[in-house]
């Protein structure tokens, strides 16, 4: 069984417009998707325990590219553009929105899709639209419920039940968690979470460098 990786080893890759501008498409990667107020960038700070990895911003909207994070070779976060809210030309909104399309459908590492939004204000249409392009592609996805500090326990765990229970009429693999940046809810969760869709690579890694280390190791010829 593979050990846990260590999220604070995270390290900031590349940004890119779009797929075509991203390095090759290997190993896995899960992608963070979300409104563009939905706490995005706190939640991968909070997750690597790195104040600064993924910029936040007072002015939702301000993430355009594709961002990518390494945890370790081979396995990679995806921070994509945030969706809903930005003020900016229709035009830069539809970019955005094909960017998105095309990273979700066309990307073959996409292992996984986390999808973050405000637990106050859960399910808009965009966020509904993202679930349903990554079951339409066969990936699992994790909900997580941002924010989860502002609700008092009782209201966050029947918030939490009510979403588990809509979340089932998509018919794909989604997994719902609570989650607060601020306050460390739900970072556990994630990071089993990730660790299980890492865990193929993991083990292709492990079985290759065994195969190498035998090629290394044959007895020499009589």
């Amino acid at each position: 069984m593979n050990q846990p990786l260590n999220y604070r080893n995270t390290s900031f890759i590349t940004s890119a417009p779009d797929i075509r501008h991203l390095p090759q498409d290997a190993g896995v990667e899960i992608a963070f998707a979300g409104r563009s107020n939905a706490g995005k960038s706190s939640a991968l700070n909070r997750l690597t325990d790195q104040k600064g990895l993924a910029r936040t911003s007072k002015t939702p909207g301000r993430t355009q590219l594709i961002n990518m994070f390494e945890i370790i070779n081979g396995c990679n976060l995806i921070d994509l553009p945030g969706y809903g809210f930005a003020q900016v030309p229709l035009e830069l909104k539809l970019k955005w929105q094909k960017a998105l399309g095309e990273y979700l459908q066309r990307r073959e590492c996409l292992q996984g899709l986390v999808v973050l939004m405000d637990i106050r204000h859960p399910m808009k249409d965009l966020d509904q639209q993202m679930i349903n392009w990554a079951i339409e592609s066969s990936l699992p996805v994790l909900v997580l419920l941002t924010k989860a500090d502002k609700l008092k326990s009782g209201a966050r765990k029947a918030q939490v039940l009510k979403i588990r229970e809509m979340s089932k009429e998509f018919g794909g693999n989604v997994q719902v968690e609570a989650f607060s940046a601020l306050k460390g809810i739900g970072v556990d969760q994630v990071r089993s979470k990730l660790d299980e869709w890492y865990a193929p690579e993991l083990e292709r890694q492990r079985v290759l460098a065994a195969d190498d280390s035998e090629v290394f190791n044959l007895p020499s010829a009589e």
